[in-house]
């Protein structure tokens, strides 16, 4: 394979332990003669996959992973919590939703609204195909004390959120249920406060003859953080914002003394890697890689009461006599690194700590105890869960159905579905443990994913034009490179079945076919940046008009254009 034509490709893009303590009634059979499946999606912050947290999870390994299928290749499209929730709930990428930030004018909850969004996400959705829903937990940032009513959530039969400012202070959470006012439960643990408000919601759900969509939404194991103010200006200072390792239950303090961040290849490495700020970034010293364990611990040990959780929501489905026709998913909304690439702990790169994050199914129909490579995205979800209750999907998702059969699964891996991810990111990136403290504002990033027969790819640009290409098969960096104009782009290249006309291209070797070349290196433009921008700003970034290749009575595309 070219390096050359490889990544003129890709600078286009391409289609085609511990017993639960919580109190438990005995259960009665539900009520529900409906034959349509419930779903319980429990829905983490922060979790990591490449740092092995599943692994401590032991409820979640038996109940889960052990009943139901592991997507090893799942990705999130946008590493930060709150634009990656909008497209996992909306089927759509971020730069469709233009939720791209934590906080206005950007992100947050005030855009979501100022978007439409509130008419147009799941749980509306779920409502109007007669699905009674509860969500209980942190819905999105900015999400306040203050603005919780302007407006209410739409479509939920009972809620219970988090609210900011207080979402991450683990023992200071504020809940605000339906249309009641917040409340306060200081001095309590916000995992456990949760759990037994989403227990209850089961307990209504079962009540009813109507099918049921449940979400759990934990903060674990993200950062404990008290904020001073919103971070939606750049002279934000790190010194406003409390971040600290996770705090978890009394009862989990005690646990993985000996744990620490797996010493892969790319943890604190020797020599710089990546481009932009990334590589200015000095090595770790041993006190900072101390403390960074630690951090890791805290994680850890915060995840525990959430896999309480898994093994509470399993037993009661099972006593409810509703387990088997009940999906259960659990995934988290964006990964975390700590000390890979000589970063401190956090989020909000294109890397795969960031980006490729835990997604589990069990339920009806689900292979038990199967691990899948297909590639799935966050914007597949919708999607699914559509096709998982026999609900047509919408024409404006940007995400298509994960398959969770067996045939399915098989169909998929013998190639009958994408192969890449596109992930893209703008504005800062935040560490947040207790070295190096920084904002890093030119974050701005655009990046194609891409896994298949012989390849295992990572493309990214930035947004001052510096470009940098990953064979992660093993780690190494190919082609970091200063200012450029190779970028990559959304999906250009497609066969007459998604949308071109002829092209005939389903994978990366396909559109490596010399037939491409011109289109490719000549007539196709790139993604280029022309400033660091803060959010979507479309005239900052392009192409706009992007070409899909398409063949006319057998002429190709530089014959007829």
């Amino acid at each position: 394979m070219k390096i050359f034509n490889l990544l003129h490709v890709l600078s286009i893009g391409f289609p085609f332990v511990v017993t639960s303590e919580h109190s438990q009634d005995v259960l009665g059979p539900a009520k529900q003669p409906s034959s349509r499946p419930n779903v319980v999606f429990i829905l983490s912050d922060d979790q990591d996959l490449h740092m092995e947290s599943l692994s401590y999870m032991p409820r979640l390994q038996q109940y889960l992973i052990r009943e139901g299928t592991f997507y090893k290749r799942h990705f999130c499209t946008i590493a930060l919590c709150c634009p990656s929730r909008v497209s996992l709930w909306t089927g759509k990428a971020a730069h469709n939703t233009n939720v791209t930030d934590v906080n206005p004018p950007y992100g947050g909850y005030p855009k979501f609204v100022s978007q439409g969004l509130n008419d147009a996400y799941l749980p509306v959705w779920l409502q109007e195909a007669g699905y009674n829903t509860y969500y209980t937990g942190k819905l999105f940032n900015s999400h306040t004390v203050e603005n919780y009513n302007d407006p209410y959530p739409a479509g939920f039969n009972g809620s219970d959120f988090l609210l900011d400012p207080h979402t991450y202070e683990y023992l200071n959470a504020s809940f605000q249920r339906d249309q009641s006012p917040p409340v306060s439960y200081e001095g309590q643990y916000s995992t456990d406060v949760l759990a037994s408000k989403a227990f209850g919601f089961l307990d209504d759900a079962v009540k009813d003859s109507r099918p049921f969509f449940l979400t759990i939404a934990p903060v674990a194991p993200h950062s404990n953080v008290k904020f001073g103010r919103s971070l939606s200006n750049r002279s934000m200072e790190v010194a406003e914002i409390e971040l600290s390792p996770p705090i978890p239950a009394e009862r989990h303090r005690h646990l993985f003394k000996s744990a620490i961040v797996p010493r892969n290849a790319n943890f604190n490495p020797e020599e710089p890697s990546s481009v932009n700020w990334i590589r200015s970034l000095p090595r770790q010293n041993q006190s900072n890689i101390d403390f960074n364990d630690h951090f890791y611990r805290s994680r850890l040990r915060a995840l525990q009461a959430v896999d309480e959780i898994v093994d509470d929501v399993v037993t009661r489905l099972s006593d409810y006599g509703i387990l088997d026709n009940t999906y259960v998913i659990y995934t988290t909304d964006n990964g975390y690194h700590i000390g890979q690439h000589r970063l401190q702990p956090g989020k909000e790169c294109g890397f795969e700590e960031d980006i490729n994050i835990p997604l589990v199914i069990r339920g009806p129909n689900v292979p038990r105890n199967a691990v899948t490579d297909i590639v799935t995205s966050h914007t597949d979800l919708v999607p699914t869960i559509f096709e998982l209750i026999g609900k047509p999907a919408r024409s404006d998702f940007d995400g298509a159905a994960i398959p969770t059969t067996k045939n399915g699964l098989q169909r998929a891996e013998e190639g009958d579905r994408h192969e890449h991810v596109n992930v893209e990111y703008w504005g800062f990136a935040l560490t947040e443990g207790k070295y190096g403290k920084e904002f890093y504002w030119n974050n701005t990033y655009k990046a194609l994913r891409i896994i298949g027969d012989g390849y295992n790819l990572y493309y990214s640009v930035w947004c001052n034009n510096e470009h940098e290409l990953y064979d992660l098969t093993p780690w190494a960096i190919l082609h970091p490179s200063t200012p450029s104009t190779n970028n990559p782009n959304r999906d250009t290249h497609t066969d007459s079945g998604r949308g071109g006309g002829g092209g005939a291209v389903n994978n990366l070797w396909d559109a490596l076919d010399a037939k491409y070349d011109r289109f490719y290196g000549e007539e196709q433009r790139r993604v280029a940046f022309s400033r660091c921008e803060q959010g979507y700003i479309i005239e900052s970034e392009g192409p706009q008009d992007v070409k899909a290749y398409v063949e006319r009575g057998g002429l190709g595309w530089s014959e007829f254009v």
